[in-house]
């Protein structure tokens, strides 16, 4: 009987010593954009029912930085977010062909109700179907790279870094 145990704890230890992550090849992240974009991403027929004028759009951008920035940073591509590329998997960048293929619906649908395993969040019951359409409008109408700068905390941080490696230099 203990060998038994001891075998299976053995086999055990093997198998998960050979887990890891890792970036998924070009045929497993074809395979799951197809699934997302095809099946498991609800909204695909629901249009966006906020036109995107000036106004909307300067909103969706403010909740969009309010809400969205501390992950995507303000201009969709993770500027300035020290994790986003850490991430398993990483933070995609909004503007890429990946996520823009998504329809207005879809992508309200993902705001709404986030995606698992990926940590996206779920943002029901804190935005609402307005404002999740105005983030989606301003999605739609992304800056360029960099352009906004980086979010507040960021910025605190970075400072906070760089003020630290000013005081280790000064007392060597």
């Amino acid at each position: 009987m203990n060998t038994i145990r001891i075998a299976i704890v053995i086999t055990c230890a093997m198998i998960l010593s050979g887990c890891r992550v890792s970036q998924p090849g070009r045929i497993e992240s074809e395979m799951a954009k197809d699934v997302k974009h095809k099946i498991t991403v609800g909204g695909k027929n629901t249009p966006n029912p906020i036109p995107a004028t000036p106004e909307n759009l300067a909103d969706g951008q403010k909740h969009f930085g309010h809400h969205c920035g501390i992950c995507h940073g303000l201009d969709g591509e993770a500027t300035g977010v020290p994790f986003a590329q850490k991430m398993a998997p990483p933070i995609p960048s909004l503007s890429s062909s990946d996520v823009q293929e998504y329809k207005d619906g879809q992508l309200k649908w993902i705001i709404e109700n986030g995606i698992n395993p990926s940590g996206m969040p779920s943002w029901k019951g804190i935005l609402d179907d307005e404002e999740m359409w105005k983030i989606v409008n301003f999605m739609r109408h992304l800056p360029p790279k960099g352009s906004l700068g980086i979010a507040e905390v960021y910025k605190k941080e970075q400072e906070e870094h760089e003020h630290m490696h000013m005081h280790e230099k000064d007392s060597k």
